[in-house]
């Protein structure tokens, strides 16, 4: 399956990396929850990992639409981007809120 065969498509994410959690290697804070798609494998050959946008509090699972895909054009390592059903966030709210961990890398929004 492509990356951009779950845009519109309800998934569920495992949170690893909680809203207010600190990057294990980096030190960073996640100022959003991010995880993965459980039994998924992306170019990476980790499973496929997930942005959460549009849920305030730290999360450990969620449930929502996929609105979109950050596809890293120097690395191998799509993400999606995955907020409440009927949620509408334009590109710029999306690059803004995925900025924290996308400004290191070069990629396009596919919605």
């Amino acid at each position: 399956m492509k990356t951009t065969d779950y845009i519109g498509q309800i998934v569920r994410v495992v949170v690893d990396r909680p809203k207010g959690s600190r990057h294990p290697k980096f030190g960073y804070e996640y100022p959003i929850n991010y995880g993965y798609i459980p039994f998924t494998v992306s170019g990476d050959g980790e499973e496929l990992d997930a942005y959460i946008l549009g849920v305030d509090e730290p999360l450990s699972e969620y449930v929502g639409q996929c609105i979109g895909v950050i596809h890293r054009t120097d690395d191998d390592d799509d993400k999606l981007i995955v907020a409440p059903e009927n949620t509408d966030l334009s590109d710029d709210e999306i690059e803004s809120q995925t900025a924290f961990q996308e400004k290191w890398f070069k990629h396009i929004l596919l919605r």
